[in-house]
């Protein structure tokens, strides 16, 4: 994220993010609290080799700022430019639906 804003962090070059606000995958977590996403990943065994979680994590992220209660279409198509050649697709949804239903619920 820089600025607020879900970027393809492999097409910003540093010089770029100078002077910008730029979060990433190591600010989510809160010390050794993990972000609900990043441990309903880890329940719903929603990652295996690791290379794509930290940008599914942060467009997840992005997306449940933006929209609380998204719909399943609404996770696919916000999820849409991340690929993952480990799991497929279903778990990482499940795992972004369900935090949003408990944070719905709480």
């Amino acid at each position: 994220m820089v600025d607020g804003r879900l970027v393809c962090s492999c097409l910003v070059m540093g010089v770029e993010a100078e002077g910008s606000t730029v979060e990433t995958i190591e600010g989510m977590a809160d010390g050794e609290n993990l972000h609900p996403l990043q441990q309903k990943f880890l329940e719903n065994a929603a990652l295996q080799c690791g290379i794509c979680t930290p940008g599914f994590l942060i467009a997840a992220k992005a997306l449940l700022e933006k929209n609380p209660d998204p719909t399943e279409t609404e996770v696919r198509y916000w999820l849409a430019g991340n690929l993952c050649r480990c799991t497929g697709y279903d778990k990482i949804i499940r795992s972004v639906l369900d935090v949003a239903a408990e944070a719905k619920g709480a």
